[in-house]
């Protein structure tokens, strides 16, 4: 599966995806307009180990919310993910049964090494 999860109001992603360019034979899901699914992230945190990985503590919703000063579980993380599409890590990129989170130099250099070999 070769799969990129991202948001097109954020312009990292579209950076990255700029810059992973070409993304031949890679299904680009824009997560504003194409919500991930249960299912979807359940394969995420499957290859990540955790929805903790998966979730962004950058968001705007987490301040607002104060979710830091809260305990928050795993199944917090995979609540809020699926809630609003902020929460999650920007952006995932699956590449046969490796995942890329986030949007750290090494992540991006890491994910473009594998596309591209």
């Amino acid at each position: 599966m070769k799969k990129i999860y991202y948001l097109s109001s954020c312009d990292t992603c579209k950076r990255i995806l700029n810059e992973l360019k070409p993304l031949d034979n890679f299904e680009i899901q824009d997560i504003k307009t194409a919500p991930i699914t249960s299912e979807q992230l359940n394969e995420m945190q499957n290859l990540a180990g955790s929805y903790e990985a998966l979730f962004s503590k950058r968001a705007r919703l987490y301040g607002e919310r104060k979710l830091k000063d809260q305990q928050l579980e795993e199944k917090d993380y995979e609540a809020l993910i699926l809630e609003h599409c902020t929460f999650l890590k920007r952006p995932v990129i699956l590449v046969n049964n490796q995942i890329f989170i986030g949007n750290s130099k090494k992540v991006v250099a890491s994910a473009k090494e594998i596309i591209h070999s």
